[in-house]
């Protein structure tokens, strides 16, 4: 279901249609109601704890603009009034009027993601998934969006792996032959059976990058445990859902659990975590800090968010690298520092999200020149 129809929900404006839909959503397990709940809950936070009639006079002649899209960046804009500063610093019309030129290459179109995937066969052999073609082979398919593993009807006793790389600018999504689901972010690559040994221990390596996984049951498969692998770590789990960002040019791996419960460890250390706690791990200390957080919005990339939660603008800017395959430069070092917190969409274009960075006034102008932002 798309996010909009939950913020329309809670400003009552779904349509008959939307509302059919909406509730057999919200019916059909515990997890779409609790984040339903918390996204309600964040949204009437954020309304009580802001000035919304300075905000909106502060944004108003951005959502006026003809707009080919939907409502949705409205009721967005609504629910997190765009992106608030720490610091408590907010919109107001004074310090949004900023008359320096932005300057953009025309000749470079920046595009937001899309699904894409390379796929890498046990021999060797390489195919190109994206959307809208189809690829079939023995007991794989893909629509060009996802792709399924079904399972072998022969007992195999031999593992044989694949690979599925993810490019900067590209999302994926897979289904193990054991039925578990794993969404691929940008820049991620996994190593995983083509089919899994029945009654051992399902194991799938991470090799880098983010990766949200829905782990078939342990009682579906004889008892078998899940694990996932990365060069530094082991997540131990019977049956979960949790979300592991381990990407090569980061220092700390975050392992955050959705539901059920896992097991993290490495030769140092080892911890169980519960729902809504995330681990972090410290490549460069090796100590390790555990912490309670909101997991879906820790998770909302695979909803097609950007949920930016006191995060640094250079923090920032890496997650928007990634998806917009762009490189990012700060002319002024001090900006980068500076916090945020708001959700945006991943279907809005960069320019759009640029601009509505300028109008915190933490940045006096952008530049977009051969697929490089400079920010100044």
């Amino acid at each position: 279901m798309e996010f909009k129809l939950i913020l329309k929900k809670l400003n009552n404006t779904l349509t008959t249609e939307e509302q059919i839909i909406f509730t057999k959503w919200l019916e059909e397990s515990h997890t779409h109601r609790a984040y339903f709940n918390s996204v309600k809950k964040n949204y009437v936070t954020d309304l009580d704890n802001i000035d919304t009639e300075k905000g909106w006079l502060g944004i108003q002649h951005t959502l006026n603009k003809p707009h080919k899209k939907n409502n949705y960046w409205k009721y967005a804009v609504a629910a997190s009034i765009v992106l608030l500063i720490a610091l408590n610093f907010i919109f107001n019309k004074k310090e949004i009027i900023n008359n320096t030129p932005i300057v953009v290459d025309n000749r470079v179109i920046i595009e937001s993601g899309t699904d894409k995937a390379t796929l890498t066969l046990e021999d060797g052999s390489v195919v190109e998934l994206e959307k809208g073609n189809t690829y079939n082979n023995q007991n794989v398919s893909s629509n060009g969006e996802a792709i399924v593993y079904n399972a072998n009807d022969e007992n195999s006793k031999k593992i044989v792996y694949n690979y599925l790389t993810i490019p900067r600018g590209g999302q994926f999504q897979l289904k193990l032959s054991d039925g578990t689901e794993v969404w691929l972010n940008s820049e991620t690559q996994l190593k995983f059976p083509v089919t899994f040994i029945d009654g051992e221990t399902r194991e799938v390596q991470l090799i880098y990058g983010e990766a949200y996984f829905d782990v078939s049951p342990s009682t579906n498969h004889k008892g078998s445990k899940f694990k996932v692998f990365n060069l530094n770590q082991e997540v131990e789990v019977l049956g979960t859902e949790f979300n592991i960002k381990a990407y090569k040019d980061e220092d700390i791996i975050y392992t955050t659990l959705v539901e059920g419960k896992v097991s993290v460890s490495n030769l140092e250390f080892k911890q169980s975590l519960v729902p809504n706690q995330q681990l972090m791990l410290d490549l460069k200390n090796k100590g390790i800090t555990i912490q309670k957080i909101d997991a879906y919005g820790e998770t909302s990339w695979r909803k097609g968010l950007f949920s930016f939660k006191s995060m640094t603008l250079k923090e920032i800017m890496v997650v928007l690298s990634r998806w917009y395959d762009v490189n990012v430069e700060f002319d002024n070092v001090a900006i980068e520092s500076v916090k945020f917190n708001g959700v945006l969409s991943k279907n809005d274009s960069i320019e759009e999200i640029l601009r509505t960075i300028k109008k915190t006034n933490f940045i006096n102008a952008y530049e977009i020149k051969d697929k490089k932002i400079i920010l100044k």
